[in-house]
């Protein structure tokens, strides 16, 4: 299986098909059998590729950095101090500036449309590597990973628990929905996804057999399920309302409790880092009940977190090779 997916930028994981989506991850896991056998098909030889970074990052920057440079391209680092975007010059200037010297550009930031701008007017692929609404990039990288575990996509469910309108949440519920994913939201109603983008998720749905549960009951969202997954109970941003999002998401805890209400001994635990687990982090000594994951849980055979995030590196060069690729 294979589509021409040259020019096409990555904003949101609504703006692909099933089978596309499908395409990059089997994409990408032929990337990873490459590397680990010390190939380099060297896809993007003689590209330029800006990283454009409003929020700071560990495995984005650098899996588009390692991604890059693996297939040959030079990916030029751009943080908020480096450029003018957004302060003395417009996100559409910027675009068709960096549009005219490189091939194709990362954003990782805040505001959905900055990046939905750069691509309207850069003239090159555009990829989100975060915004506030989407993380289009993890949620392969979930997949990819959920794909390695049970070798399928058929009658996989999935549990999200935590604060469910958060952009991995978001994307997670689109993903699912597009591959048929039995997905399960475990939230208190008051952090409950868009309506609008539930809507839309149900929709898909239809088409592809996918199921979509919203349910602030733990059990009843994690019964049966292969896989849970969590992120931080308060985003990049939100730091202010760390005390609040404790209050409400201490009863979604991921621990060996929920585990057990599973009724399975072969369900994974999934998280798309950095997560508190323990008391080794600045804002979880300060604050001990932030940990949206136990130590037990993280450290846990069930745990596929460090596979997961290596596999961000291999489905980003999957989308930079599929979209601007030889």
């Amino acid at each position: 299986m294979a589509f021409n997916l040259k020019g096409r930028s990555l904003l949101t994981l609504l703006d692909y098909t099933q089978k596309e989506i499908q395409f990059l991850i089997q994409l990408s896991a032929q990337l990873k059998i490459d590397k680990y056998a010390g190939r380099s098909n060297r896809n993007l030889e003689g590209k330029n590729i800006a990283l454009l970074f409003e929020k700071p990052s560990t495995r984005t920057r650098c899996a588009f950095t390692v991604a890059a440079i693996d297939e040959g391209a030079h990916p030029e680092y751009l943080g908020a101090n480096d450029i003018q975007l957004g302060k003395k010059e417009t996100v559409k200037d910027t675009a068709r500036v960096l549009g005219r010297m490189f091939d194709g550009m990362q954003f990782r930031g805040s505001a959905h449309k900055t990046v939905e701008d750069l691509a309207k007017y850069a003239g090159v692929p555009v990829w989100n590597g975060l915004t506030d609404s989407y993380h289009p990039t993890q949620a392969l990288a979930d997949f990819l990973t959920v794909y390695e575990e049970f070798g399928r996509f058929d009658g996989i469910s999935v549990t999200y628990a935590g604060d469910g309108r958060n952009n991995v949440a978001n994307s997670l519920m689109i993903a699912s929905a597009k591959l048929g994913i039995d997905y399960r939201v475990v939230t208190p109603q008051k952090l409950n996804p868009d309506k609008k983008l539930v809507d839309l998720c149900l929709t898909i749905a239809k088409n592809t057999g996918a199921k979509i549960t919203i349910t602030d009951d733990v059990k009843t969202g994690v019964t049966n399920t292969d896989v849970i997954y969590t992120d931080v109970w308060a985003s990049m941003g939100e730091e202010n309302l760390i005390a609040e999002r404790i209050a409400l998401l201490k009863p979604y805890q991921v621990n060996k409790a929920m585990f057990d209400m599973t009724q399975k001994s072969n369900t994974i635990f999934l998280h798309c880092l950095p997560c508190f687990h323990n008391q080794d982090t600045i804002t979880s000594s300060q604050y001990p009940d932030i940990c949206e994951a136990t130590e037990e849980i993280f450290e846990s055979d069930a745990s596929r977190v460090f596979d997961q995030a290596e596999n961000r590196l291999h489905t980003i060069k999957a989308v930079m090779v599929a979209t601007l690729g030889k």
